[in-house]
């Protein structure tokens, strides 16, 4: 049971997001209405694809330092996991810029910085599978990765919060932030769990993951000895 709190904890949270945030009464907003209901959803996927790349550049670094190969499956499996997210997380923006904005590919900078940074990882996993050595793969990949990351960080977060950007997020290119607009106390209740849930949810998927790689590791060893 130890093991499986947090599992536990997953399922709990995320079943209360997506009962409590589709049947709850939300705040009339201007433009956004019921639409602001994808506050539960796509922001906490952008959350738990940002901590699970973060946490893979840590483990590149950790390989970098130590070149012990576990820390490379580590670093792929969250990669591959967080470009998952990151892609839902696309998804459910353009449904809601839709809804809010018009387009579903309106011209905004973070629109724009989630593109390349995707693009980016992409990129990352057809270069592992362009290189057949494995510890020569796991140091091009940890590094390509480190600076992959630094990258995402600069074209989310830090560019669209310069006043002088042209960004339609709330908290970006000089716009107040969700809680300058009208986060209330019961869309606070539902979206801090959803943000909880939806990163364990992320985490026990890189977990499942690791597992299949290392399943996989071990019998193209196995094969390669017979």
């Amino acid at each position: 049971m130890k093991n499986w709190w947090w599992k536990i904890l997953c399922i709990l949270l995320l079943s209360y997001v997506f009962i409590f945030g589709l049947i709850s009464e939300v705040p009339a907003l201007n433009i956004l209405n019921e639409s602001i209901r994808n506050l539960f959803f796509h922001v906490p996927l952008w959350f738990a694809m940002t901590f699970l790349l973060i946490a893979a550049a840590v483990y590149s670094v950790k390989y970098l330092l130590n070149e012990k190969i576990e820390f490379d499956n580590i670093a792929n499996a969250y990669i591959e996991t967080a470009v998952l997210f990151g892609v839902l997380g696309f998804l459910t923006g353009m449904q809601w810029a839709k809804a809010t904005w018009g387009g579903w590919l309106p011209p905004d900078i973070k629109i724009i910085g989630a593109s390349i940074s995707l693009i980016f990882y992409f990129a990352y996993m057809i270069l592992r599978r362009a290189i057949e050595q494995e510890n020569k793969r796991a140091r091009i990949a940890a590094v390509y990765n480190i600076i992959a990351c630094t990258l995402m960080i600069m074209f989310i977060y830090v560019l669209p919060r310069v006043n002088g950007a042209d960004s339609l997020h709330p908290g970006n290119g000089g716009n107040p932030g969700f809680s300058t607009y009208d986060l209330d106390s019961d869309l606070r209740m539902i979206f801090y769990p959803s943000v909880i849930g939806w990163i364990l949810f992320s985490l026990w998927l890189a977990n499942i993951k690791i597992r299949f790689n290392k399943l996989q590791r071990k019998f193209l060893i196995k094969k390669m000895n017979q």
